[in-house]
């Protein structure tokens, strides 16, 4: 049983995607495949089914399911464009429910984004009542997982030394300084992670900075290490623009919370 959550938790969690807000989502043409569908217009229509679901007992907008058009090159060298949809997990779920249960792969994404919806609920709903250590884990958590999302993104783009790709972010963001800047401004003991010192509002800062670089990569179809670390640049410095125009406070200037969230663990 445990071999099962494992194996399913990996095929889905691989093929998700975190936006600038820190949201998960799943894209409709690389769910299809895992769940064993090899026909877009079956698909569509275990996607449809699912969206009258929703219907039926929801009345707000259906902003959990954006269309998006992806280029192609078909078989003759002609460029098209095909139909895609940004998944929230909630839909997901309400897919695989109305999927054909006889696939093995569907009968086991039912039980992942039933336990998984269940827990985004939860986090969800009760964030804004969560005190700010407990704040601070959830952000946490949602930059590992965009984190993960932007190291596979930057090694498709030609990044070869993770490192001082992720250090060019923090220069634009942080004013020039390195991770290892930060993390000696903070004062922090060896081998402590400077994200597991930071406050919840620090933490959201680059959250934004991680969403934003995976998407421009993809976005510019970046394909060499230098544009890449670049792009992350960029990115980040244009937050910290962002932030002065707002009123907001630097980053750096952030205060660092009292204990590390391995200690609060």
């Amino acid at each position: 049983m445990n071999e099962i959550k494992e194996y399913t938790e990996k095929l889905f969690e691989d093929i998700k995607h975190i936006d600038e807000f820190g949201n998960e989502y799943w894209f409709a043409r690389e769910l299809m495949p895992l769940l064993e569908y090899s026909k877009w217009e079956n698909f569509n229509n275990v996607i449809k089914k699912a969206v009258i679901s929703y219907k039926t007992s929801n009345n707000d907008d259906l902003y959990w399911l954006p269309e998006v058009r992806k280029p192609i090159i078909t078989g003759k060298g002609k460029k098209e464009f095909i139909i895609d949809y940004k998944l929230s997990r909630y839909i997901c779920y309400l897919i695989v429910q109305n999927a054909n249960p006889k696939k093995k792969m569907v009968a086991l994404g039912q039980t992942y984004f039933a336990i998984q919806t269940r827990k985004q609920e939860l986090s969800e709903k009760e964030y804004n009542s969560l005190s700010e250590d407990e704040k601070r884990l959830y952000r946490r958590n949602q930059i590992r997982k965009g984190n993960y999302n932007l190291n596979k993104t930057a090694v498709n783009s030609g990044v070869k030394d993770l490192a001082r790709f992720h250090n060019a972010g923090y220069k634009g963001l942080y004013n020039g300084e390195t991770a290892d800047d930060i993390f000696k401004r903070k004062g922090l003991r060896y081998r402590e992670d400077i994200l597991d010192n930071m406050g919840s509002e620090e933490l959201a800062d680059n959250i934004f900075r991680i969403a934003q670089t995976d998407a421009k990569l993809k976005r510019d179809n970046v394909d060499n290490e230098y544009t890449a670390n670049l792009v992350h640049y960029e990115v980040g410095k244009e937050i910290r623009n962002s932030i002065k125009r707002l009123g907001g406070t630097m980053p750096e200037d952030l205060p660092t919370p009292e204990k590390s969230l391995k200690e609060l663990k």
